[in-house]
């Protein structure tokens, strides 16, 4: 008896295809000290190279100069610094289970204040720009009451109280870029 052999969906072959190359991309094959673009005997420095798009490079949907962008950003990673350690500063009182300086992202684990010990808090907190704007950060709090039996209930959460964590996290990072300022 013959055994009949499945037919493979393009998509499926598609997908192993793209797999394929992303593994062998992992692998440098790049001698140390040897930058990519870089021709033999050319002494331009690897990141003074002219843009195809100009001094500035490619701007989508930012606005201002590179330098104007670095100015605001405040560090060199992928969001707004004042943001990112103002947002640190202003949650510091909570146990930080997540944190992600290049996709802006961070996640408190639950915290019960001791006053209050049968309620509990866990906050997320999106650095959504690379500049210092009030549309630049949201936060999501979530609460927990605690039921008769010791377990843990999601309960409501005041409509005000993510809003007033995102108006103290950008007062904290306005209060931050005054005082680098003052100091150049």
């Amino acid at each position: 008896m013959m055994r009949r052999i499945p037919r493979l969906h393009p998509a499926t072959i598609l997908a192993a295809g793209l797999l394929g190359v992303m593994l062998s991309a992992c692998g440098s094959t790049q001698p140390e000290g040897v930058y990519p673009n870089r021709r033999q005997g050319d002494s331009t420095p690897y990141n003074q190279r002219d843009s195809l798009f100009g001094e500035g490079g490619l701007s989508v949907g930012v606005g201002g100069t590179k330098q104007d962008q670095n100015r605001d950003s405040g560090g060199g990673i992928g969001v707004n610094g004042f943001l990112w350690r103002a947002t640190l500063d202003t949650i510091s009182f909570m146990p930080v289970a997540s944190a992600d300086p290049f996709g802006g992202v961070v996640i408190t684990d639950w915290y019960a204040m001791p006053d209050t010990p049968q309620e509990r808090f866990k906050m997320n907190v999106y650095i959504l720009s690379r500049s210092l704007r009030a549309d630049g950060v949201r936060v999501a709090v979530f609460r927990q009451v605690q039921d008769v039996s010791g377990g843990w209930q999601d309960a409501g959460v005041p409509d005000a109280a993510n809003s007033k964590v995102e108006d103290a996290i950008l007062t904290r990072a306005r209060q931050l870029r005054f005082d680098t300022l003052q100091q150049q």
